[in-house]
């Protein structure tokens, strides 16, 4: 069976097929639901015209990207309407038939189009709950012909999500105490890769079985999220899982691998995972913003020295993806391997 959403809608399943069911520890159970502390940050004050305003924005956002690699972004300014549109359109691509999907599954990691199942099929030792669609749409632009309207909505969603996150970058780079385009111009934003994915979680008889996605960090630097109406986005917090229950019309935001390594480890990937429920079918729409694929990535020299030497090797971000792509996804494990 290719996908997840075909096993479910075959049969009346009472059960989960064993190459689905994940080994869990007592750890993965433990949640807490204390969630008020989780950041918040106003996109309208991050770009006000008032210093002070702007100031105090973005040492929230650097207070954020420290202490939880996480926060919830709000007045964003990317319209309600373009984001029920995107997990709508995500839906009518999972709903279309196989034959029609199968057109898109790709063969290749980097393929600009690929359409799949779990996470890489080739090393997951447990399937886990979840099709998706991933699209490169930049620095080229690339998303299915069909079903009708999805391109067309895929790059005007893709287009304001890289605005917002460039603005978000800005403010990155000022509350690391470097020059407002540091970031953009070290990284190659212009030019960076934009990865689009819609997730489809199908309802599971018995969710505590499996996963959506297990314990991982993103690579990249900075991945923009929103998602249906049926949460399921947890981050870990000093030990704890905290389950994410995003305010009206905001975007998830987390820090990615490549924000861990150009800091040195100052601003920390978060490690996150999703979960299904029995309910109904969870829809996420995930970008991950980072450098141009041919950019090697290291520590920025401003923020290394001799009490504070380098902890990682310089990689491209192209080698870093394959590396991470083609071995099991588990929760840092990839960043400790260009650890020095």
């Amino acid at each position: 069976m290719f996908s997840v959403k075909e096993l479910v809608e075959s049969s009346t399943m009472n059960s989960v097929p064993s190459n689905y069911i994940c080994h869990k520890t007592p750890e993965d159970f433990m949640l807490n639901y204390e969630t008020e502390n989780i950041p918040t940050i106003d996109f309208l004050q991050l770009t006000s015209s008032n210093p002070n305003e702007r100031s105090n924005a973005i040492q929230q956002l650097g207070d954020a990207c420290r202490d939880w690699g996480f926060f919830m972004l709000i007045n964003h300014g990317v319209p309600e309407t373009l984001r029920e549109k995107m997990v709508r359109v995500g839906e009518s691509f999972f709903d279309m038939s196989k034959e029609e999907k199968m057109e898109f599954a790709g063969e290749k990691i980097l393929d600009p189009i690929r359409y799949g199942t779990s996470f890489n099929l080739m090393v997951d030792t447990a399937l886990f709950w979840r099709d998706y669609l991933k699209c490169l749409v930049h620095p080229h632009f690339n998303a299915p012909s069909k079903p009708p309207g999805l391109r067309e909505t895929f790059e005007e969603y893709s287009r304001k999500g890289k605005k917002v996150v460039e603005e978000l970058l800005k403010g990155i780079s000022l509350s690391l105490g470097l020059e407002e385009n540091y970031i953009h111009k070290r990284m190659n934003v212009e030019l960076g890769s934009q990865v689009l994915v819609i997730n489809c979680y199908p309802p599971c008889p018995k969710p505590e079985l499996v996963m959506g996605l297990p314990a991982h960090t993103d690579h990249g630097l900075l991945t923009l999220l929103q998602q249906n109406h049926l949460g399921g986005l947890q981050i870990q917090y000093k030990g704890k899982w905290i389950p994410i229950n995003p305010l009206p019309n905001s975007f998830l935001i987390n820090t990615g691998d490549h924000m861990e390594i150009l800091t040195n480890g100052k601003y920390k990937s978060v490690i996150h995972r999703a979960v299904v429920n029995t309910k109904g079918t969870r829809i996420s729409v995930g970008t991950a913003h980072g450098p141009n694929l041919d950019t090697i990535v290291d520590p920025a020299p401003e923020l290394v020295g001799d009490d504070n030497p380098a902890l990682y090797r310089a990689i491209t971000y192209r080698d870093y993806i394959l590396l991470q792509q083609n071995n099991e996804l588990d929760k840092k494990t990839c960043l400790e391997r260009i650890r020095i």
